[in-house]
């Protein structure tokens, strides 16, 4: 396995589960602060990519785990495990397994839904949560038209989905577009993870699995739209105003202009200084 990425001020560890080896980044040590847990994205996205700028701060003065979902990132060769109910099982034996506690958990996209799942299913592990343009919220994907083909899509079988994807990873940079206002803000680094992490072998079973778990011929079969209110954790919803991939009507939200799909990413100082406050108040 080639080389993956590391973001400033975090570590690789590996940690043996019973979904496999997953690799972790991890940074910061316990203290009195709460801890926070990291839970990346879908598509071609994995912990290192989805946290990069905003590890090392969020690790100065408290503990940071991010966690690379099977099938993804480092744990690539770990075994897909379908939709976000299961993925938040997954983060629940990692946090049993390190101690972490209580944590304010923070999700991007598919993590978004995942951490929605892990703060139903398993509220004594969720101090706080944060959403950065999340699954989970919409009842259906544009119009009955867009959700039928999308739920066609999904129904691809593994022995046609890996040769799909492999042509569908000559167009990186399309992709892109379609995530960020402005691909030039991002760091070099990222990029390159995104171009490997797009052309692994395996690359796309993992996100497959999941939404052939949530899509629906009809609508989303993971709304959650109207159970967050059973939430008991305090939550903060943070969309880009641009955001092509997931309308932030669906959100309850701090919107952020001129910014796409990967917030954190692209306004990453706008978010620290949410999350210093947020964190301030969990810590609280």
């Amino acid at each position: 396995m080639p080389d993956r990425l590391v973001p400033p001020g975090a570590r690789q560890e590996w940690a043996d589960t019973r979904y496999g080896r997953l690799r972790l980044l991890t940074g910061g040590d316990a203290t009195d602060r709460t801890p926070v847990v990291l839970v990346h994205g879908g598509g071609s996205d994995n912990a290192a990519i989805s946290w990069y700028r905003v590890f090392a701060p969020l690790a100065a003065g408290r503990r940071v785990i991010a966690i690379d979902l099977p099938g993804f990132g480092g744990s690539i060769e770990a075994a897909p495990v379908g939709g976000p109910r299961r993925l938040a099982e997954v983060v629940a034996d990692v946090m049993e397994l390190l101690g972490t506690g209580p944590a304010v958990v923070m999700g991007v996209s598919m993590g978004g839904d995942v951490a929605l799942n892990l703060a139903l299913d398993r509220p004594d592990l969720v101090a706080g949560l944060v959403l950065i343009a999340p699954g989970g919220l919409t009842p259906r994907i544009r119009d009955a038209r867009t959700q039928y083909w999308i739920w066609l899509a999904a129904q691809t079988p593994d022995w046609l989905l890996l040769p799909l994807a492999r042509v569908a990873n000559r167009f990186v940079g399309a992709v892109l577009r379609s995530l960020v206002k402005d691909p030039s803000v991002l760091p070099a680094a990222v990029l390159a993870e995104f171009v490997q992490e797009a052309r692994q072998p395996r690359g796309g079973i993992a996100f497959g699995r999941y939404n052939q778990a949530t899509v629906g011929r009809h609508g989303m079969l993971n709304d959650l739209s109207d159970q967050v209110g059973r939430i008991p954790a305090p939550a903060l919803f943070f969309h880009g105003l641009d955001d092509p991939a997931v309308d932030p009507d669906d959100s309850r939200l701090v919107l952020v202009p001129d910014c796409g799909h990967w917030a954190q990413l692209e306004a990453h100082d706008h978010f620290l200084a949410e999350m210093e406050q947020f964190l301030a108040e969990a810590d609280g």
